[in-house]
């Protein structure tokens, strides 16, 4: 069943990782996915943090979540939810399917499930506990025991999967699955069903990985009467190679991203792409996204990670991006490389950022194209530089000097053309003047052409270079 054009009632979506670690990019693609669905259909977009493994639950994992997804920009529509907070719902819950008869208490201890198990996969057959049909005494009530569901048997189980299409199991090959521990902890699979039930959870959206716990949850919705919600289970994310994404295949956590220099609104545009289409559009806004977004566009095979893919992607956005937005976030780069701030460092940078973003895939590119506006003056000049800067060509270079004094204007394109006028005059091309005029300019560091250059580091330091350039030649 594919996901209705209209859904008859609001849309609610819900982004629900383990706070065990960092946010994995597949993490990321299904937050996105259950974001721009619910936006598609003016619905709400929630989170909750399936915090319930207390050994390996972290605050430094949560915070870590919620970073990923800040930088994303995919915030949710209420408060987030905290799973381990609910377990006296759950445990309610529990209680309500033991009085329905559809659970039941098993007393089995820990060692003698194993031998069962052991026994039943040797003869083939699936594990069932001898207290699925054995009503417990009031002395065993005081005895340490799981609750188990009960499952219908010889059923099949039938999920309507907006993303995978009609699935089947015999509950015949499922087990009883536990729902409270001994201790009385709640697992995941109940918790799950009566969080997204109390939630308001209409659609179920996550990696196909979690397609079996469908079944079994779909028998728990089942049992207490609760409609169950459209489930959509995605492909998950491979590398290049189209094996799962592993840490050989490069970056894997979303801040990583970040770090490389990649844009949020890029990674939107690329993660939402990624086993999802509409037609062949590839460059799409947020504001497209959130319009054109719907489960029939998403594929069945799993989708590959291309990083030369995504690097188009974010040169894009970085073409379109505002200047002074990219001026602070190459500048965090320079920081970040040990750079000490300047003055005017900020100013210089913002300057560069037209000439130099539109060869640039991401800001650590910027960060290297615009070093040479971050130099601290006197410039080093190695011998070949110096040899440039010698003779003839030391004596224009001082000739140039003295003409930009006086000129007026530091505008780009009055520079360009003046430039062009003072090769005309000396009679020669500018092919003649111009690695000598970087030298002193840039210490032979990359750079945009010398109007260019020379606009960036603007009438003050760029003179002052100049100067400093000739100095060093006497």
């Amino acid at each position: 069943m594919t996901s209705p054009s209209s859904p008859s009632s609001e849309v609610v979506t819900r982004f629900a990782p383990s706070p065990t670690g960092y946010l994995h990019i597949g993490g990321a693609r299904t937050a996105l996915f259950n974001f721009l669905f619910a936006r598609r259909y003016n619905g709400k977009f929630l989170v909750r943090i399936e915090d319930t493994d207390r050994e390996r639950s972290t605050d430094a994992a949560v915070k870590a979540i919620f970073d990923g997804m800040s930088w994303l920009e995919l915030f949710a529509d209420e408060e987030p939810v905290f799973q381990f907070s609910r377990a006296e719902r759950h445990r309610e819950v529990a209680n309500q399917l033991l009085e329905s008869g559809h659970a039941y208490r098993d007393f089995l201890t820990a060692e003698e499930t194993g031998v069962l198990r052991d026994e039943a996969k040797a003869g083939n057959t699936q594990f069932v506990s001898p207290w699925r049909d054995r009503e417990p005494g009031v002395d065993d009530l005081s005895k340490p025991h799981t609750v188990r569901f009960r499952r219908p048997l010889d059923t099949a189980v039938v999920v309507d999967d907006a993303v995978q299409g009609t699935v089947r199991w015999d509950s015949a090959a499922l087990d009883d699955l536990v729902i409270l521990r001994s201790d009385g902890a709640p697992t995941y699979n109940l918790a799950v069903v009566v969080d997204d039930h109390d939630m308001g959870v209409t659609h179920v959206i996550r990696g196909d990985d979690h397609l079996n716990n469908a079944a079994r949850q779909a028998l728990i919705y089942d049992a207490l009467g609760w409609t169950r919600p459209t489930f959509a289970h995605i492909p998950l994310i491979h590398g290049p190679d189209g094996a799962k994404l592993s840490k050989r295949h490069g970056a894997q956590a979303v801040h990583e991203y970040a770090e490389m220099g990649y844009l949020p609104e890029a990674m939107r545009n690329y993660l939402t792409r990624l086993g999802w289409a509409h037609g062949d559009d590839e460059l799409f806004s947020d504001e497209q996204a959130r319009q054109w977004f719907d489960l029939d566009g998403v594929g069945k095979a799993p989708a590959r990670l291309d990083f030369d893919k995504l690097a188009h992607v974010n040169s894009h956005w970085i073409r379109l991006a505002d200047d002074d937005r990219l001026a602070k976030m190459t500048l965090d780069a320079h920081l970040s490389r040990g750079h000490t701030l300047g003055p005017d460092d900020e100013a210089r940078l913002q300057r560069a950022m037209p000439f130099v973003k539109d060869r640039a895939k991401t800001t650590l590119e910027l960060a290297d194209q615009t070093a040479f506006a971050l130099k601290t003056r006197p410039l080093a000049i190695d011998d070949k530089g110096r040899g440039l800067l010698s003779g003839e060509s030391g004596e224009r270079i001082g000739r140039l000097r003295d003409r930009l004094k006086l000129f007026g204007s530091w505008d780009v394109f009055a520079l360009d053309a003046e430039l062009k006028a003072f090769a005309e005059e000396e009679g020669v091309g500018f092919g003649k003047i111009g690695p000598a005029v970087r030298t002193a300019l840039t210490g032979g560091a990359a750079s945009p052409d010398i109007a260019k250059t020379l606009a960036a580091l603007g009438r003050e330091e760029a003179l002052g270079r100049l100067d400093d350039a000739l100095q060093q030649t006497i």
